[in-house]
């Protein structure tokens, strides 16, 4: 009796499955009656003819007219590191938004609503938010 383990092979492990993150290249068009949103098929095929570089439209922020996401699954994450006086501050303000006005958030949330007020300002005032005033006098 042999003590070794038989493990899949590379055909295996590297097979090619129905669930894929890379949509096929050959989508079809289909007509959508009642939209004005392109299809994906013609934005795949607007995508073909054009000259190697990417044309995606800029995404506007969507959280200005919506309320907080509050506890939710996220699916996208970042990481960020921060000093220990940052953590310490983010930290106090949990605190007083829990003590002081009785919101009980994380620390995640309370970045999430910052970002969101800090791309508002970005997109309102552009060179002259908050944010474009602090990085460019650093």
């Amino acid at each position: 009796m042999t003590r070794r383990i038989s493990l899949p092979g590379a055909d295996e492990l590297f097979r090619k499955t129905t669930l894929s993150a890379v949509p096929d290249q050959g989508v079809e068009e289909v007509e959508v009656a009642h939209t004005n949103r392109p299809t994906t098929a013609s934005v795949a095929k607007a995508a073909e003819k054009s000259t190697g570089v990417r044309q995606t439209p800029r995404r506007r922020p969507t959280g200005l007219g919506k309320g907080p996401s509050g506890r939710e699954k996220h699916d996208e994450k970042i990481t960020v590191y921060l000093s220990p006086e940052e953590l310490f501050d983010l930290e106090q303000a949990r605190l007083h938004l829990r003590g002081d006005l009785g919101l009980a958030v994380d620390r995640g949330r309370i970045v999430r609503e910052a970002l969101v007020i800090v791309i508002a300002d970005l997109e309102s005032k552009g060179d002259q938010s908050i944010i474009a005033r602090r990085l460019r006098g650093r």
